[in-house]
């Protein structure tokens, strides 16, 4: 069976572990357990001694931005580098982000401001490790965006608050999305609270979480994905 490494850069707010635990465990609820094989905390410089010593990586969201004056976003970046075809990679968010960054695209803090709650992503490509929805409602958390698409991507999914929500990479085997498919309800509903004095709506954005969501649809292609040929 392939197996998958998460790739760990960053904690949720340390209040909110006790409840929902770190992000490997949220991927792990999501994806299975049987599917990953190896968490790694890259913030405190954790890798596999070689990028083939797993088929396939998995880069978390995080509290940090892609463009924030830290000593652990450069390994990460030419580690994504040297994955690059030696491995399958999947980026969420922040990882989503890190990708387009270590491949020849831009992510920035966006001036559309913090995106939070259920959003809706139309699915513009249809991949052969998807099924045939042609949207998905998934939780966000977020206030960067990738602006610039790096090249040899296919542009798969994305809506009007952030465009290039999601890529498939046609020179490796690669995919990333913006939105967060780990995230159960409530936690996102305790994320939109730490925040609340900077939206214009919290009231609204909790309760777009109450809407049905295709979690466990993304987490679907996700495994699909990897498990693939």
């Amino acid at each position: 069976m392939v197996t998958l490494a998460i790739l760990e850069t960053g904690l949720p707010p340390r209040r909110l572990i006790p409840e929902f635990g770190r992000y490997p465990d949220m991927f792990a609820r999501l994806l299975g357990q049987d599917i990953i094989a190896a968490s790694y905390d890259v913030t405190g410089g954790e890798y596999p001694e070689r990028p083939e010593d797993h088929p396939a990586y998995l880069i978390t969201g995080s509290p940090a931005g892609v463009y924030d004056d830290l000593p652990w976003i450069g390994p990460l970046k030419r580690f994504l580098g040297s994955a690059k075809g030696r491995a399958k990679l999947v980026g969420i968010c922040f990882g989503h982000q890190i990708m387009a960054e270590a491949f020849g695209g831009r992510a920035v803090k966006s001036g559309r401001g913090w995106g939070v709650g259920l959003q809706d992503y139309r699915i513009l490509v249809r991949e052969p490790w998807m099924d045939g929805a042609d949207h998905v409602a998934v939780p966000v958390s977020h206030q960067d965006q990738v602006v610039e698409q790096p090249p040899a991507t296919r542009l798969i999914a994305g809506n009007a608050f952030c465009p290039i929500g999601g890529l498939a990479y046609e020179d490796q085997p690669a995919i990333s999305f913006q939105f967060h498919p780990e995230f159960d309800p409530a936690f996102a509903a305790a994320l939109i609270d730490l925040v609340a004095d900077r939206l214009d709506d919290p009231a609204a954005a909790r309760a777009s979480l109450e809407r049905p969501n295709d979690c466990a649809r993304v987490g679907g292609w996700i495994r699909s994905f990897v498990e693939g040929a």
